[in-house]
């Protein structure tokens, strides 16, 4: 609402409390007088009971917690007090042409006692509350203005915070090189023509000596480290106890046990993975017994036909 709109809302509600209030001093100014008071207390009588619900109202727009709760029972009462005796001056016509006997407001004994009771004790807890109402408005402190919390907004600090996660390394360390591994191709071996080959016609000793003579080739792998800041510490020679106890066999010592493991076997079961398994040899060597086997079974079933 602008400042305009509330200037006529008070207004209007500064009429409406004086009409009610010219309303009330009627009847409030007849009950003083029919409890003893002259004609300048019974004029003053209604200001002091709606005054001080006046002065209540505006304690309750100031103070706060306990002091305004205490503000608005005052309030309560006295608004409570007032419905009351405007309601015998309502009841009793005679109090309109003040000719009711004095301290009469009732027919009845115990009402009359109270209601005399309560029209005589209002000026007296209008002095009390209305002076500890001053008093605590006096000495109300308003809380000290504090800055509003500003507010974030989610979405912006969710950019902020992946805007920095992206110009943040995600590792301590550079990413090491990708290790790479060149790899030798074996060379299959070359089928042996058991009719025309020279091995047919040769003894096993003499296969021997070339299986011996054929060039292994080792898989050679090469890895680049990765890069490292810490420094290495520089091995030494493997320890002979960690060494394998298996000396290195000859051409001849394979071919002999080769023959002494496959000598049940029929010609279809002599592979170079089942040599290999049986005598636990690599796979080079493997296939050459195999040839070398099967040329001795060759050659022996010629001889025998």
């Amino acid at each position: 609402m602008n400042r305009t709109g509330r200037i006529l809302l008070v207004t209007a509600l500064v009429g409406v409390v004086g009409m009610a209030f010219r309303v009330s001093w009627n009847a409030l100014r007849d009950i003083a007088n029919a409890i003893g008071a002259d004609h300048t207390a019974a004029t003053l009588y209604p200001f002091v009971v709606d005054g001080l619900m006046a002065l209540a109202l505006v304690a309750t727009l100031v103070l706060v917690g306990r002091d305004r709760t205490f503000a608005l029972r005052v309030l309560g009462t006295y608004t409570g007090a007032s419905l009351v005796l405007n309601y015998v001056h309502g009841l009793v016509p005679a109090l309109h042409g003040a000719t009711v006997d004095w301290g009469r407001l009732a027919d009845w004994d115990p009402a009359n006692w109270a209601l005399v009771l309560l029209a005589t004790s209002l000026p007296v807890g209008s002095i009390y509350f209305g002076s500890d109402l001053v008093a605590k408005v006096l000495h109300h402190r308003p809380a000290p203005a504090t800055d509003p919390i500003p507010t974030v907004d989610t979405n912006e600090e969710e950019s902020t915070k992946t805007e920095r996660n992206r110009s943040t390394a995600d590792l301590p360390e550079s990413t090491p090189a990708p290790i790479t591994a060149t790899v030798v191709r074996v060379p299959d071996p070359v089928p042996v023509d058991f009719t025309k080959s020279a091995l047919a016609l040769k003894p096993v000793a003499s296969i021997a000596p070339s299986i011996a003579a054929t060039p292994v080739t080792p898989i050679e792998r090469r890895t680049s480290a990765a890069e490292s800041t810490r420094s290495r510490r520089a091995t030494g020679r493997v320890p002979q106890a960690a060494r394998s106890g298996r000396p290195k066999r000859t051409p001849a010592q394979l071919l002999a046990e080769a023959r002494t493991a496959t000598v049940g076997w029929p010609d279809a079961q002599i592979t170079a993975e089942g040599i290999r398994r049986a005598i636990h040899t690599s796979p080079a060597n493997a296939r050459m017994l195999r040839d070398a086997l099967l040329a001795e079974r060759a050659q022996t079933v010629g001889a025998a036909k």
